[in-house]
């Protein structure tokens, strides 16, 4: 009986193995697609009053060459932009290092070496380079330096033309819109087929404009190709230097200035009743490249004048209206200032400034600016208003309340003279801080058009065999199966004859 089992048991092992071998080669298999890992990007934004930086991340697989970016996590840099640390050796620096230590913390150890770093620096450091370029190129030089300090693959420190920050904002406005790629019910990535929308940028140094149109680009600097997700856009984008909120307000500040002459005070039809302030000729007014065209022959930098606002819209506007130049068109079309632009199509999205200015003008009317009409009537009510009126509305401090009736007025001038919006288009600009979860801005869009540079990852998969070696391993295990079971029915066959003799 032993001698019997110890004849069958090989033949049975191998009959087993032959069997979940076959079973395991023949049965249906599919591919199996496990999650991918996340590359990760870092952006950040010098821009002329402030730093932020924002992290970005999107699977390892990409799709149609384009990462699809989502936002991490961001973190605000303390002090003013790396502009106003000219002269200020290793401060710029400086300023930038509690957040790139917090990128270390939330970035994947394992992925630094892959996560690409770039600083990119719009007005405030166009502004600098004009009035000192060597300046400017220490500021980036220690940046840069910076920079490479930390264990990230280091892109560049640069400062982006006017053309190139509009057309990011661009990018970024359409991403989150979902108007390149839209995540379908079918769990793949589709082309939604949506037309894209504009985008309107207020900064502190320089505004911006950029839209997809057909119309022929009369001027060629206005002109940009991007490709998205396997698409080409061509797109129209303005920026306007010295035209962010900040700068605009300096040139009314000095346009008032001449046009009362340099006294101890002067009037601000912009600024609301019971409100005035004392500012200094030089830090305040004059000491900057955009208002070097008001700058008298001869003043002192450190005379205090006290400007005493009269809250009266009218004159306001006129003021603001002086600004902006409306003449010497030498296109078929012209916004302001004799640039080139085709007519405005399709919808807006307004964001930076643009966003809180409209909160401000809301908040305090409560009317819906759904036409130039409506927007020309809140802001009367609004230049109308006292100081005191102003902050009881909002629960907002006279710092941030002064320049409303200002701003309003020229938002108004540069949206309906300027950029030509009409009772039909204007009601098509949303204004927004944030969409899908990401701030609005022109990060997100270079980081989107810059993942270009970075390798795609396929996803992971199991792997089947080819059929050749699949069909070899399935004819082994037959062979295999044969001989066991033929060596069994030996077996029992020769037992059979034993038992018959006996």
């Amino acid at each position: 009986m032993a001698l019997r089992y110890s004849q069958t048991l090989p033949a049975v092992v191998l009959l087993i193995l032959a069997i979940v071998g076959i079973l395991l080669v023949v049965l249906p298999a599919k591919n199996v697609e496990t999650p991918p890992e996340y590359m990760y990007g870092i952006v950040l934004d010098a821009g002329s009053s402030h730093t932020s930086m924002y992290i970005y991340k999107w699977p390892a697989d990409k799709q149609n060459g384009t990462g699809i970016v989502t936002q991490h996590s961001e973190c605000n840099v303390q002090g003013g932009g790396i502009s106003s640390y000219a002269g200020d050796r290793g401060g710029a620096a400086e300023s930038l290092k509690a957040c790139l230590e917090q990128a270390v913390k939330v970035i994947p150890k394992s992925r630094h070496h892959q996560t690409p770093l770039q600083l990119g620096a719009t007005a405030g450091m166009r502004l600098l380079n004009i009035v000192n370029a060597t300046e400017t190129q220490r500021l980036l030089k220690e940046v840069e330096n910076k920079l490479r300090s930390y264990p990230f693959k280091f892109k560049e420190a640069i400062i982006l033309s006017g053309q190139e920050e509009g057309a990011y904002g661009w990018v970024t406005v359409n991403y989150l819109l979902e108007n390149f790629v839209k995540y379908g019910f079918v769990r793949r990535w589709l082309n939604p087929g949506r037309p894209t929308i504009g985008a309107l940028d207020l900064g502190g140094a320089s505004t911006q404009i950029a839209f997809e149109t057909s119309e022929k680009m009369e001027d060629k600097d206005n002109a940009m190709e991007l490709k998205l997700y396997g698409k080409t856009y061509r797109i129209y984008t303005q920026s306007f230097l010295c035209y962010g909120q900040d700068q605009f307000l300096r040139r009314l500040l000095a346009h008032l200035i001449m046009t009362e002459g340099v006294k101890p005070q002067v009037s601000n039809p912009c600024y609301p009743h019971q409100f005035n302030i004392s500012i200094k000729l030089g830090k305040d007014v004059f000491d900057s490249p955009c208002t070097k065209s008001y700058r008298p022959s001869q003043f002192n930098p450190q005379m205090s004048v006290s400007v005493v606002g009269t809250g009266d819209y009218q004159k306001c506007l006129d003021n603001v209206k002086e600004i902006l130049t409306f003449d010497n068109c030498s296109y078929s079309k012209c916004s302001f200032n004799g640039v080139f632009q085709p007519n405005v199509r399709g919808s807006f999205m307004a964001f930076s400034a643009f966003f809180f200015a409209h909160s401000y003008i809301t908040n305090l009317t409560s009317i819906p600016l759904t036409s130039p009409s409506r927007l020309e009537k809140a802001i009367r009510i609004i230049c109308n208003l006292t100081i005191s009126e102003m902050t009881k509305r909002t629960n907002q401090k006279e710092k941030h309340m002064k320049n409303v009736c200002a701003v309003s007025n020229f938002i108004q001038v540069l949206l309906v003279q300027g950029y030509k919006f009409n009772e039909t288009s204007l009601p098509s600009i949303s204004f927004q801080k944030k969409a899908g979860g990401a701030s609005v801005g022109w990060a997100l869009g270079y980081m989107l058009t810059r993942s270009n540079l970075v390798p795609a990852e396929g996803l992971g998969q199991m792997k089947a065999l080819a059929l050749g070696p699949w069909a070899g391993i399935l004819f082994l295990f037959i062979a295999i199966l044969l001989i066991a079971l033929g060596y069994l029915i030996m077996i029992y066959r020769h037992t059979q004859n034993k038992e018959g003799m006996v």
